[in-house]
This record gives C-alpha cells, structure tokens and sequence, in this order.
C-alpha cells in the first residue's frame, strides 16, 4: 500500500512538472508576447522575462520589436521627363503594437514590402530625372509618408526610407556625359573671357603710365631681357630701342648730309672736246 501511494505521488509529481514545463515560456528583451486563449486574444501583453500559460488552451505569439531593414526591389518606371530608370530603396521600420501587427495583417513584412515596392513606383512616376539624382532628400520623406499611412492601421511605424541606387540607361549616361562636358567648357571659355579683358583693361593703364614715363618702358625692356635669359635659351632676340635709334640718327653730323637740290649734274662732251653740264633736273 506505502510502494503505491508513492508511485502516486511521484505519477502526480510528474505530471505537475510537466504540466510547468509546459506552460513556461520565455519572451527575450527585444520581444514582446500576446497570448490567445481559445483563439480570441487576450488584451495582456506579456513583457519580456518569464511567463506562464494554460496548457492545450492557450498560444503564445512572439514579435520581434527590433527595427527592421527590408530592401526594396529594383523597380523599373519612367519618369515624369520620360526617363527610364530602375530604383531601388530601403525601408526601416518596427513593431509599435504587437496585437494589431498580429491581428490585422497576415504578414506585416510582406504588406510593407508590396507598400514599399508601389509607392516607390508612384515616387518615380511623379518626379523629374534631376530630382532622383540630386533632391533625394525630399522623396525620402514622401516616400516615408506613403508607406507610413497605411502601415499605421498594421502596428507597424516606418522609421526612415533611403533610396539606394538610381540606375540610368547607357545612352542617358552618355548624354549626360557630354553635357557636363560642354558646360564645363563653356565655364572655362567664359572665365578665360573674363582673364582676357582684365588682363587687357591692366595692360592699357600700364601703356598710359609708360606712355607719360618713357623710362618705365626702358625699365620694362630691361626686365624682359632678363627674363629671356634666366630661361637659359640657345638664342636672344634683342630687339634695338627706337629712342637709341632716334638719338644715332640726332648724333650724324649736318656736312655728310647733302641737300637734294645740291647733287652734281652730269657733263655732256661737245664734238670740241668741250664739256657742258647737262640741263634739266638733276638725275635721281
């Protein structure tokens, strides 16, 4: 009789323990529990640390309360300017109400990710080409906003979208090429305009200083001259001043200069034997 109530108890002893084991759960930090007791849900969440439910009666669902990253597919649209691209984004988002992301979607992953997906085609159908490629800033925030609205009703809050990668199509990509290229050109054409006409408005102030100053030019030719043979070239080219020219030919002397109604007349012999000068104007 003792070796059966013994058997008992540990029967009895067994069973309490199974039936602990089998009510115990574990939610971890990052996780929150909501319980269904006979398929309707019970308003308790269950907080991270240990818990308990009924066996055979109750179910515990686990959500995960971390922020997600879900990558967005490529997708392929036309612009507003009739651009074909292929964009492709990043959502961020977390769990804010576990009953309602458990409740009123089947798959809160899945629906954000098909949100996800037609918004950003709406983004690329409404916006220019330089808009994806320089103002992504703004359609981050309304592609946030598209996605946000209805995923609020899912217990789901999107933190933040970024589009990733805005791929163009090789002809676009060269267009665009050659447009950076003339513009830069035409920058670099006006800036050297620009040099150009200081550079010539300086120059006319210089001329009307040497201009007052003759010295000055001499000075300026002095420092070219200078600055050809600092160049260590095999040949100079020293150009003669006017002013030395101007005082050689002050410095002749009057006596070697002849008047050009002066010159010597040319002599005819007479059959005499006889010489006459020649009338009429003198020969050149």
């Amino acid at each position: 009789m003792l070796g059966v109530l013994v058997t008992v108890v540990i029967v009895a002893f067994l069973v309490a323990m199974a039936g602990v084991l089998a009510s115990a759960r574990v939610v971890k930090q990052y996780e929150r529990g909501i319980v269904f007791r006979l398929g309707r849900l019970r308003s308790e969440i269950r907080n991270p640390g240990f818990t308990m439910i009924v066996p055979l009666v109750d179910r515990l669902r686990k959500v995960n309360m971390q922020i997600v990253t879900l990558p967005v597919p490529a997708q392929e649209g036309i612009t507003r300017d009739n651009v074909t691209v292929r964009v492709d984004a990043v959502v961020y988002f977390k769990v804010v109400d576990p009953a309602e992301a458990i409740v009123q979607v089947e798959d809160y992953r899945f629906a954000v990710s098909q949100m996800a997906q037609t918004s950003l085609r709406s983004i690329i159908g409404k916006s220019d080409l330089d808009d994806l490629l320089s103002n992504r800033e703004k359609l981050n925030q309304g592609l946030e906003l598209m996605i946000d609205s209805p995923a609020v009703g899912w217990g789901v809050h999107i933190d933040r979208v970024e589009i990733k990668d805005v791929s163009l199509p090789e002809t676009m990509k060269r267009s665009m090429a050659r447009q950076a290229e003339a513009d830069r050109e035409r920058r670099a054409r006006v800036i050297n305009a620009d040099a150009e006409l200081q550079a010539s408005r300086k120059l006319a102030e210089a001329a009307t200083q040497m201009a007052d100053t003759p010295s000055a030019l001499q000075l300026r030719l002095l420092q070219t001259v200078m600055a050809v043979a600092a160049e260590k070239n095999s040949t100079l080219v020293l150009p003669i001043p006017v002013e030395l020219l101007r005082f050689l030919e002050k410095g002749a002397s009057p006596a070697d200069q002849e008047p050009a109604g002066e010159r010597p007349r040319p002599l005819d012999t007479r059959a005499d034997g006889t010489r006459q000068e020649r009338s009429g104007p003198a020969a050149a």
